[in-house]
C-alpha cells in the first residue's frame, strides 16, 4: 500500500477522544463510530470532515476503510478485533488485548492465519524518554541490572468493568518485559477493594525473573495525587523514568560502598538525559499507520499484547488466591517440587507436576521436561510434546497433536488438530498444517526459496500450506511457497517442488504424480474416470488433474 491508510476510530470517549485527534491530525481518519449519538454529534461538531456511523458493522464492510481503531470499554475489544479482522481490516487495539488469555490467544491466532496487522496501545513503548532508556540499559550504563519498580498512582477515573490492576498495570508490565527483555518466572499479587465489591483499587504486584531481577508494581486511583514513575536500580548507576515531570528521565550515579563490612551509600547529584521532547500517542499513531501502509509487524503487536495479558492472568489468580506465588511453567520445571502454584505459559490454567517432577500436564497436555515452549504458544488440549522439542514463540498448535522427539516448530508456525510430526522435523514459520497432517521422520520444510547465509531474507518468506489429512514421507523435501492437497500422499525422500493436488500421490526428484490415495491411506483403483478403493470402498471421480469423492 503506497497511500495513507485510511481508518475509523471505534469509541469516541475518554481516550478515544485523544486517538481521534491524533489520527486526523496525521490525516487518517474517515469516520467516528460510537454508540452514544450525543457523543458522536460532538465530535462532528470538532470535526465536521469526517462521518459519523453508529454500527461497527456498517465500518467493517466498507472497502474504504483499511483499518479499525479500537478505543471501547476493555470487555469489548475482543469482540470487535476478531470481528474486525475477519472484515479483513488491520487493528489497533487499546490496552488490554482482551480479558481472557482464550481470548488473546484467538485474536493473534487468527491475525495470523488472515494475515492482518493486530497492535496493542503500549503507549510507554512509543515513549522517547522509555526508548532512551532501554538503550541505556542496553548500552550497559547502568551495569548489572538489579531491581525495577513502577508506581502508577492517581485519583482518577474509576472504573467498573476492571479493576486497577487490569486498568492501570498493563502500560507498566509492557514496559518492564521491554526493558528487561525476558519474561518473569513467577508473580505475586495483593490488593484492596475499597469502593465497590470485588473490583480491587489498589494492588502491589511483585516479580522474579530467572536472570535473578526482582520488581514491583504499584497501581491505586485512590492516590491525593499523580504519580507515574519508574525506577530502574542498576549496580553502577540508577535511572528514573518521571512521567510527571517536565524532565523525564534521570540518572543517579550513586555508589554502595563496603566500610568496615557494612554498606554505606554514596550519594550523587542527578544527571538529566536530554530527551527530544515529542507526545508519545502521536509517535504511536504514526507507528500503526506506517505498519497499514508497510505491512510490516508493530513493535507491540499481537504476541506482545499477549505476554502481557499472561502476566496480568497470573496476577489476578495471585490477587484471588490472597497474594499465592504464581510460577510460570518454564521455571516450574526448573523448581521440581516446590509445592508452588504453576502456570502453563502455553494456557495458563492452574496447574501441578506429578510426583516426579516431571511431565508438565494440563487439559492433558505432555511437554516432556527437556522440552522448551516459548511464551506466547498455544497448545492444545490432548497434545504431547517429546523429548528435546522446541515450540517458539508465536506458534499455534491445535488439539490432540504428538510432536516428536528433537522437533523445531515456528516461530508463528500454525499446526491444525490430530497431527503427528515425528522425529528430527521443522516447522518452520510460515508452514501451516491444517488437522490430520502426518510428517515423517526428518521430513524438510524451507521457507526462504534462494537462501544466502550473508544476506538475510526472513521478509521474502514464501507460504507452505499442507492441507487436512495430507502424508509427508520420511527424508521429503517441501520447497517453499507450495500446497500439498488434502489427503495428499508425498513419498518418502521426494522433493516437492510445485503444488499437489488433493488426494495425489506425488513421488520422486521432482515429485510427479504416480497415482491417487483414499484417505485411509490406500492407492485408488481407477477404470476410466471411475475409481475405487480396494480397501474401504470409497468411490472417487477423476477429471483431468483433479480428483474428488463421489458423492452420489
Amino acid at each position: 500500500m503506497n497511500r495513507q491508510p485510511t481508518i475509523a476510530v471505534i469509541g469516541a470517549g475518554y481516550w478515544g477522544k485523544n486517538l481521534l485527534r491524533n489520527f486526523h491530525e496525521l490525516g487518517a481518519v474517515k469516520a467516528i463510530c460510537d454508540t452514544n449519538i450525543s457523543l458522536g454529534k460532538e465530535r462532528l461538531n470538532e470535526y465536521p470532515s469526517l462521518s459519523f456511523i453508529g454500527n461497527t458493522d456498517d465500518i467493517f464492510s466498507d472497502p474504504s476503510i483499511d483499518a479499525a481503531v479500537i478505543a471501547t470499554p476493555a470487555e469489548t475489544h475482543h469482540a470487535l478485533a476478531k470481528k474486525a479482522i475477519l472484515s479483513g481490516k488491520d487493528v489497533f487495539v487499546e490496552k488490554p488485548l482482551a480479558l481472557t488469555i482464550e481470548q488473546g490467544e484467538e485474536l493473534v491466532a487468527l491475525s495470523m492465519q488472515k494475515d492482518r496487522i493486530l497492535m496493542v496501545g503500549h503507549i510507554l513503548q512509543y515513549h522517547n524518554a522509555v526508548i532512551r532508556l532501554k538503550e541505556l540499559i542496553g548500552q550497559g550504563e547502568l551495569g548489572k541490572i538489579e531491581y525495577v519498580y513502577s508506581n502508577r498512582l492517581s485519583i482518577g477515573k474509576i472504573r467498573t468493568e476492571e479493576n486497577i490492576l487490569w486498568s492501570f498495570a498493563p502500560h507498566d508490565i509492557s514496559t518492564i518485559l521491554m526493558l528487561l527483555g525476558e519474561f518473569p518466572a513467577s508473580v505475586q499479587a495483593v490488593g484492596g477493594e475499597y469502593l465497590q465489591n470485588q473490583i480491587a483499587d489498589v494492588t502491589m504486584t511483585t516479580f522474579e525473573f530467572k536472570s535473578g531481577v526482582k520488581g514491583h508494581i504499584f497501581v491505586s486511583w485512590l492516590h491525593p495525587f499523580k504519580e507515574q514513575k519508574l525506577v530502574v536500580v542498576g549496580d553502577r548507576k540508577m535511572a528514573v523514568f518521571d512521567d510527571v515531570s517536565n524532565e523525564k528521565l534521570f540518572l543517579y550515579p550513586h555508589k554502595i560502598e563496603w566500610k568496615e563490612r557494612m554498606p554505606v551509600a554514596s550519594k550523587a547529584k542527578a544527571e538529566i538525559v536530554p530527551i527530544e521532547m515529542e507526545e508519545p500517542l502521536r509517535a504511536e499513531c504514526l507507528h500503526f499507520l506506517g505498519c497499514v501502509r508497510d505491512h510490516k509487524q508493530p513493535r507491540t503487536d499481537g504476541h506482545e499484547g499477549l505476554q502481557v495479558l499472561r502476566v496480568l492472568h497470573a496476577c489476578q489468580q495471585s490477587l484471588n488466591s490472597q497474594g499465592q506465588r504464581i510460577v510460570f511453567a518454564g521455571a516450574a520445571r526448573e523448581e521440581g517440587r516446590k509445592g508452588s502454584v504453576y502456570v502453563c505459559q502455553t494456557n495458563p490454567s492452574l496447574l501441578k507436576t506429578d510426583a516426579r517432577g516431571g511431565e508438565i500436564g494440563r487439559d492433558n497436555i505432555k511437554v516432556h521436561p527437556t522440552a522448551e515452549v516459548d511464551e506466547g504458544c498455544k497448545i492444545g488440549e490432548g497434545t504431547q510434546v517429546w523429548h528435546f522439542s522446541h515450540i517458539m514463540k508465536g506458534s499455534v498448535i491445535g488439539r490432540n497433536c504428538r510432536i516428536g522427539q528433537n522437533v523445531v516448530i515456528g516461530p508463528n508456525a500454525v499446526i491444525g488438530n490430530n497431527c503427528k510430526i515425528q522425529n528430527n522435523v521443522s516447522v518452520y514459520e510460515g508452514v501451516t498444517l491444517e488437522d490430520d497432517c502426518f510428517c515423517g521422520p526428518s521430513m524438510v520444510f524451507t521457507n526462504v526459496f534462494n537462501p544466502r547465509s550473508a544476506i538475510p531474507r526472513m521478509k521474502e518468506l514464501r507460504k507452505t500450506l499442507v492441507k487436512k489429512g495430507a502424508t509427508i514421507g520420511a527424508n521429503a523435501t517441501i520447497i517453499c511457497g507450495h500446497t500439498i492437497g488434502t489427503y495428499a500422499f508425498i513419498g518418502a525422500g521426494s522433493v516437492v517442488t510445485k503444488d499437489v493436488p488433493d488426494f495425489a500421490l506425488a513421488v520422486g526428484n521432482p515429485a510427479r504424480v504416480h497415482g491417487w490415495m483414499c484417505p485411509c491411506g490406500v492407492k485408488i483403483e481407477f477404470k476410466g474416470e471411475e475409481g475405487q478403493c480396494p480397501d474401504c470402498a470409497k468411490r472417487f471421480i477423476k477429471q483431468g488433474d483433479c480428483v474428488t469423492i463421489n458423492l452420489s
